[in-house]
């Protein structure tokens, strides 16, 4: 009896059923139509009817495909390259050498954070592209100029450069912030160079965030969906999405091929992620003081030097600010001004943003015609509203579900250290493999009515496809979730729960009462940043793009593509530039938050509560309204 009533507590009950749920949630979401993508390479079929599994590799090597996967190669191994020289260097500048207004230096190269994938890439073709602001000037200037020079492995080059550099602005910029100042100082007083200290004593230090930032930065390229995509790079995940919406009309096999291309990208992922988790280990060992010291930022003593750095600094600078600024600046301009890229303070406008306004147009009659309402702006648009409702619901749905299921695990995982292995490696899975892939797996097993699994029912079909979106957000999410917040759990402190055990509290009063409260500040800002990266992703949307999932990014990325035909989005240009602008100031908001306020501890919190209120006490004098002191 006394084990009975053991296993009927609510919190073994509790325990069974969410590892039911998980383990149906891991081989049906996971394991199944991943294999399903596998088997689709050999279970083609040759123009007798006959099956024939080694078809889709003989196409492979006979035909084009291979130049994808060298292209995506090519590209990643020149961003390993692009990325670290840009990427060193900005943290360098603003960070250990001591640069004239680094502040505002820091600023400019972390926007990169506020606005990325298609708003950044659209951000980036509003001033290069064809008719683009700068390409536009320059030709004006050089006729001989090629207006479409942005465009090819060039353009998607040099916007993923500046695009993927904020990696480096959050974790190699925190790994300079922790070095020892001792190790410098005692460098520099055995008669060490500046260049030499760098070289000898500070790189070393970096060596192992450096090795993870060019793993990572080789994977970005190796996956690129975004830039590709809109600047015309023949890449690997641009055609899986695109033979995901072929048929066997259109060409040999599509889909064959498309799961062949998906297999390659998830080896090289996975022999990449295993190198470096191999890597760190190894563990990376520094001798330091006893006493740390805060790093002091390094003067360059060399005039020539002194100037070039600085020269070098404010170039990039206005890199990476001068898309920010004239998306923000055009943003308020009429149509027409947008259309002839041309600023003037009597074209300031709103309606980029707000409100409707006829448009007429000469037909190829000769006569006019009035469209009512042609012109709207960001929030009185159906289409860009639909985009953001949709992807502001489905975005927030799956970066909650992420949080609590990685609670939920991480919970477990600290109390069953051996067992707990297991569902952390689990969770660990979708990094092992590129968000494509799971994407297009989940594209293809669920479009069917035959899948057992989910009882029968399309998720692909209609607007179940949301459902299957809000699936594949969270799965994508669930590692980083898993990273953040088992780092959150090492704070709390192993007595308290013993405490709460003690007084006869079961586990799931000490999870909600005592361990939940400590966590929540790092619970919340990975929901922060889950939402924040899913709201303007690109990837998932264009391979789940249906008119019942469109996205905000799709939405952003299609909105040009029809601009002015006949009277149809005719300042979708501007709603664009408008749409870049909401986009920053929704993730500078979750960043401020997060990084902002969430970063402050206690101290800090309740000083500035205090200074709060004794200066609206101050006002209320001044009023007469307040107690004398």
């Amino acid at each position: 009896m006394k084990t009975e009533s053991r296993w009927l507590k609510p919190e073994n009950i509790f325990r069974l059923f969410g590892m039911g749920v998980f383990i149906y949630l891991f081989f049906g979401f996971m394991i199944l139509p991943n294999l399903n993508t596998l088997t689709q390479i050999f279970s083609t079929k040759n123009a007798a009817g006959e099956a024939d599994p080694f078809a889709v590799i003989r196409f492979f090597f006979a035909g084009n495909m291979g130049t994808y996967v060298l292209n995506s190669l090519k590209l990643g191994i020149g961003l390993i390259i692009t990325v670290n020289v840009v990427g060193i260097s900005v943290v360098l500048l603003t960070e250990y050498f001591d640069i004239k207004g680094a502040k505002i230096l820091r600023m400019g190269y972390m926007t990169t954070l506020i606005y990325s994938g298609v708003a950044l890439v659209t951000g980036y073709l509003f001033l290069y592209d064809n008719n683009g602001i700068l390409t536009t000037a320059l030709h004006n200037a050089y006729p001989q100029v090629d207006k479409n020079w942005f465009s090819g492995f060039n353009a998607v080059m040099f916007t993923m450069t500046f695009a993927t550099t904020s990696n480096h602005m959050l974790f190699l910029r925190n790994a300079i912030r922790n070095i020892d100042f001792n190790t410098v100082e005692a460098a520099r007083n055995l008669g060490a160079r500046p260049m030499k200290v760098l070289w000898k004593v500070v790189f070393p230090t970096l060596i192992p965030t450096l090795f993870s930032l060019t793993v990572m930065t080789f994977i970005t390229g190796l996956c690129a969906m975004s830039a590709p995509t809109l600047l015309g790079y023949d890449s690997i995940n641009p055609e899986i999405v695109r033979l995901a919406g072929s048929s066997i009309a259109d060409e040999a096999f599509p889909q064959a091929r498309a799961a062949l291309l998906s297999i390659i990208l998830a080896l090289f992922t996975i022999v990449l992620l295993t190198g470096l988790s191999a890597y760190e280990r190894k563990g990376h060992y520094l001798s330091v003081s006893k006493t740390k010291a805060k790093l002091v930022k390094q003067k360059i003593h060399n005039p020539v030097a002194n100037v070039l750095a600085h020269i070098y600094a404010y170039v990039l600078f206005v890199i990476y600010m001068t898309p920010v600024v004239m998306i923000i600046l055009f943003s308020f301009q009429t149509y027409g001004a947008i259309r002839m890229k041309t600023l003037d303070i009597s074209n300031w406008t709103l309606l980029n943003f707000f409100g409707k306004a006829d448009y007429s147009y000469l037909t190829s009659r000769g006569t006019y015609r009035v469209r009512e309402g042609a012109i709207s702006g960001l929030f009185s648009n159906a289409d860009t509203l639909g985009g953001i409702r949709i992807s502001f619901i489905l975005s927030a749905i799956a970066a909650a579900l992420a949080c609590v299921i990685v609670v939920v695990a991480v919970n477990y995982i600290f109390k069953n250290k051996k067992k707990g292995v297991v569902l952390e490696y689990a969770l660990l899975f979708p990094w092992l493999l590129p968000t494509i892939l799971i994407c297009y797996s989940y594209r293809t097993y669920f479009n069917s009515n035959d899948v057992w699994y989910v009882g029968n029912t399309n998720l692909y079909y209609m607007e179940n496809v949301r459902l299957l979106i809000i699936i594949a957000y969270t799965v994508v999410k669930l590692p980083f979730s898993l990273r953040m917040i088992k780092a959150a759990y090492y704070a709390i402190d192993e007595e308290l729960e013993d405490a709460a055990r003690n007084l006869g509290a079961s586990g799931l009063t000490t999870m909600m009462k005592i361990k939940l409260p400590i966590i929540l500040p790092s619970v919340l800002a990975v929901f922060a940043l889950n939402f924040n990266a899913l709201f303007t992703e690109y990837d998932m949307g264009a391979t789940f793009a249906s008119s019942y999932g469109t996205t905000y990014a799709m939405v952003m990325q299609s909105m040009t593509q029809e601009e002015g035909l006949y009277g149809f989005n005719v300042n979708a240009s501007g709603r664009r530039a408008a749409s870049t602008v909401f986009v920053m100031i929704v993730s500078g908001l979750v960043l401020y938050l997060v990084y902002g306020v969430g970063a402050r501890d206690l101290g800090e919190r309740l000083a500035l509560k205090e200074k709060r209120k004794q200066r609206r006490e101050r006002v209320l004098r001044k009023l007469g309204w307040g107690r004398s002191p």
